[in-house]
């Protein structure tokens, strides 16, 4: 984990502006909520509208019943019937409201959830499109974090920008009534909200700069109670009694991000609490002059229950509006976090793409490739020229580091050689279509990931569109071996792998390697590469595994990594790379005659089995 400079306030500064500015995304933001459910957003939109015209409505009434008692206390002959009316419009209306309000809550949480549902497949398949050199970018994390953790506030933006819109509503109906009894009263209005409303605009962006700011903190968090409290960690924690210094570290960190946030809400209270008892002064002088103004006659009881009510009520409206207007530019540059990262630009194929050749017929070329992996000085491969022949067997030997894997790397696309190039029956390989190309090779990594699956499952993911062909997967099982663990399996092929669900199995490494395996043979691809697959197999069972591949990928074009010599003997050919060149090719017996590093190494490996 990388040294951290200790950070204050100062250094999490987002202007003001930029809060702002961040605001242009919501018409994106809801065109995209428009997208998910149209019905459900058509409805949420017409219970908001009813609901913003119901308050002034419901004081409204309230204003004639209390009229009406006055008027029927002050005359002799005493007629009921549209007092009951107005309080049975009322209690109808009161109603209503309570519906209107849970429809609100219901269609928001509905629309809320499928909306996270989509903004997740989004982030998922963007995550996909992105080049591994920019998915090994640290960066790209950041951003990742950002658009992924928000998912919540992005939900709570979209119930703060509709209950924005029902807000404004419920004010101008308000203030038209204030406007047409006393319109003074206004003036105390806006002296009661605008300091609070700048305090909360203030401290918001405040808030998300610090929030962004320590965003890779935050993922460091992450991993610290990752590695403090996992299963897979567990015994080098204990055996190496790393728990004090894990501990130490994350309390060290969070802890840091404690303080400062917790100087930013201290000021925040502070200052929001003398606000409002600047907001109550205005309030409470605003009330007292309304019953000046009944006792001087100027206006009824009626109207008074009404003034009180809807200045009450607006100034309430007000904070609410205020206060959702400063959450919703604090979300909406969360939002932009997320559209950042959805617009990432992803490096395209060139416009004019090569005809993908059906089989490979000639086979593989590098000519003069040299590499260095992005913002790094360092050159991996050094002017690499080898030919990969169709149908041919070559293994790549070398040392740590020599730039075996990064071979295939390039060869795969996932980076593309900083010069030199790469040619497939006489063609560059960067004039095909990217994902048409991929389809050519069947892969097994040496850090292939476990799938927390069913043994099926992780078997027919070599080729997933085979998930329901059970013959097939039994198949691939039988080749790599990985029958011999499932018959040890309680399920079988429907045996929960992984502790992270309930019933799972955790497998060996071994064990493990088998499975992932059986994935390579679940593809028929025309090129095979396995990368280091069998390195927590025994020398005998990794023998027997590549007798079988040798033998069941005949005429396939393959490319084979490993440590073992006794398994990369049986190759048709073998490479030699040393610090990114390529030393010597050839078949072993030609390599052991040439006497330079293979066969030296072949024999210091020998020398260990005697």
């Amino acid at each position: 984990m990388p040294r951290r400079d200790v950070k204050s306030l100062a250094d999490t500064k987002t202007n003001l502006k930029s809060s702002f500015n961040a605001l242009v995304y919501i018409p994106r933001f809801f065109k995209e909520i428009w997208n998910t459910n149209k019905s459900l957003f058509i409805l949420s939109s017409l219970c908001r509208l009813v609901g913003a015209l119901l308050p002034v409505t419901i004081l409204w009434i309230g204003k004639l019943i209390i009229d009406e008692i006055v008027h029927q206390t002050s005359v002799e002959a005493h007629d009921y019937s549209q007092l009951w009316t107005y309080v049975a419009i009322e209690f109808g209306l009161v109603i209503i409201s309570d519906l209107i309000s849970r429809a609100i809550s219901l269609t928001d949480g509905l629309l809320g959830d499928t909306y996270n549902i989509e903004t997740s497949v989004k982030i998922i398949k963007k995550t996909n499109e992105i080049n591994i050199s920019q998915l090994e970018d640290p960066d790209f994390y950041d951003k990742l974090e950002r658009a992924r953790t928000q998912t919540t506030g992005r939900v709570g933006l979209m119930s703060n920008v509709l209950g924005q819109v029902q807000t404004s509503i419920s004010i101008a109906t308000l203030v038209a009534g204030l406007i047409y009894f006393e319109p003074s009263l206004i003036i105390l209005l806006v002296l009661s909200i605008i300091p609070s409303f700048i305090n909360e605009v203030k401290f918001s962006q405040q808030q998300y700069s610090l929030a962004r700011s320590w965003t890779s903190e935050r993922r460091e968090l992450d991993y610290l109670r990752f590695i403090g409290a996992n299963d897979k960690t567990a015994k080098e924690i204990k055996l190496f009694g790393l728990t004090d210094f894990v501990v130490d570290r994350f309390k060290t960190l969070s802890q840091e991000y404690f303080n400062l946030n917790k100087k930013l809400a201290i000021k925040r209270s502070v200052l929001g609490s003398l606000f409002n008892i600047l907001g109550s002064l205005s309030y409470y002088g605003a009330y007292i002059f309304i019953i000046y103004r009944v006792l001087s006659g100027v206006i009824t009881l009626g109207e008074l229950t009404f003034l009180s009510g809807s200045f009450n009520r607006l100034m309430r409206n007000l904070q609410d509006f205020f206060s959702k207007f400063t959450r919703i530019s604090e979300s909406s540059l969360y939002l932009k976090d997320y559209f950042d990262f959805i617009d990432i630009s992803v490096e395209s194929d060139t416009e004019e793409t090569a005809p993908l050749p059906e089989h490979v017929a000639r086979g593989f070329e590098f000519k003069n490739v040299h590499f260095s992996y992005p913002d790094s000085d360092v050159e991996i491969l050094k002017g690499v020229s080898f030919t990969l022949k169709a149908g041919e067997k070559l293994a790549f030997v070398g040392q740590n580091g020599a730039g075996k894997t990064t071979l295939t790397k390039l060869l795969l696309r996932f980076y593309e050689p900083t010069s030199g190039e790469i040619l497939l029956d006489g063609t560059n390989i960067n004039r095909f279509n990217k994902a048409e190309y991929q389809e050519f090779f069947g892969v097994i990594f040496q850090d292939f990931f476990k799938y927390e699956f069913t043994v099926k499952e992780n078997i027919a993911i070599g080729d997933i569109d085979e998930l329901g062909n059970q013959p097939k997967i039994e198949t691939a099982a039988q080749l790599s071996l990985a029958n011999e663990v499932i018959s040890e399996l309680k399920k079988g092929y429907d045996q929960q792998l992984g502790k992270r669900f309930s019933n799972g199995m955790e497998l060996s490494g071994g064990q493990w390697q088998k499975i992932a395996l059986a994935r390579a043979y679940m593809k028929d691809a025309d090129v095979m590469i396995l990368d280091e697959p069998t390195s927590a197999l025994d020398a005998k069972a990794e023998s027997e595994v590549f007798e079988r591949f040798i033998g069941l990928t005949k005429g396939k074009t393959s490319i084979i990594i490993s440590h073992r010599f006794s398994t990369v003997r049986q190759a048709d050919r073998i490479l030699v790379l040393d610090e990114g060149i390529v030393l010597e090719i050839g078949t072993h017996e030609e390599l052991m005659a040439s006497q330079l590093l293979y066969s030296e190494l072949f024999a210091l490996q020998a020398e260990g089995y005697q």
